[in-house]
């Protein structure tokens, strides 16, 4: 039985575009809410551990139906949707991923 997997993207940019940011990120995360497999995802700022001065942090949790469905992701789309926040902002933030599975 496939149980239903998270997708987490923790995000550290610059507090000078998080305005901007933050308005490309509504519209990203809709863009990969339309993709097979997709259930919801929520934004979380993160206050704990602090960000370093100047520094905003944001956490995105995507869940999935299963972990076919985030493969597919990686396979068919995750390189398209990274390059256009890369294209946007360049240095300006970056971002590490992990998937998470009910244990």
């Amino acid at each position: 039985m496939s149980a239903v997997v998270v997708y987490e993207v923790n995000i550290d940019l610059d507090a000078m575009i998080a305005s901007e940011y933050r308005n490309w990120l509504r519209a990203h995360v809709d863009d990969i809410l339309a993709l097979p497999g997709f259930i919801d995802a929520r934004v979380f700022d993160v206050p704990d551990p602090a960000p370093a001065a100047g520094r905003i942090a944001l956490c995105v949790h995507y869940r999935l139906r299963d972990a076919a469905a985030l493969q597919d992701y990686f396979d068919q789309h995750a390189a398209r949707l990274r390059a256009d926040g890369m294209a946007r902002f360049g240095g300006g933030f970056t971002a590490t991923r992990r998937v998470l599975q009910p244990a």
